[in-house]
């Protein structure tokens, strides 16, 4: 009861830890990974068989229109490309526009996550972590994640648009 055992019952913590974190891997491994790997794939297959040449034509096409571009341009990036890879979108608005964008998608990696995890494997952890206080409170998830959502579209667009009209302020007096 000295300090050899202190430090052999700290051993014993540290080492339990990674225990603990070897069966939270294995639960995603058996869990979410593979469904992960799937919806990636799908995604990957339907842009093969639409033709990426359309994609962009399509997005280039759109992505003139402020509703668009603040809304649909974004929740299609994230959701198709997942992050980081979704800001590359911004190739399709005209540069004036990026900025705008950027903030768009960058605000929407955490409201999708919820409804398509492969979106940002990364805030998962976050999410999940949300899901187990609701599920602990015996509600269920699916309300709470098509909420989070639909604020997430309503939230990139004022923000895209804000940051559109601070872009354009910021353009014009450097001009």
């Amino acid at each position: 009861m000295g300090a050899l055992d202190s430090i052999g019952g700290g051993l014993e913590w540290f080492m339990n830890l990674f225990r603990l974190g070897g069966e939270t891997f294995m639960g995603l491994v058996t869990g979410i990974i593979p469904t992960l790997i799937v919806f990636i794939t799908l995604i990957n297959a339907l842009i093969a068989i639409i033709g990426k040449e359309k994609v962009d034509g399509f997005a280039r096409k759109y992505g003139k229109f402020w509703l668009f571009r603040y809304t649909v341009l974004p929740v299609l990036a994230v959701f198709v490309l997942a992050n980081p890879m979704c800001y590359t979108f911004g190739r399709f608005v005209e540069e004036k526009y990026k900025p705008a964008f950027y903030d768009s998608a960058v605000s929407f990696v955490h409201p999708i996550t919820g409804i398509f995890p492969h979106a940002n494997p990364g805030e998962l952890f976050v999410w999940l972590g949300i899901a187990s206080g609701v599920t602990a409170l015996g509600l269920e998830l699916s309300p709470l994640a098509v909420r989070y959502f639909i604020v997430g579209v309503i939230v990139i667009l004022i923000r895209g648009l804000i940051t559109e009209r601070f872009t354009m302020f910021f353009m014009k007096r450097k001009a």
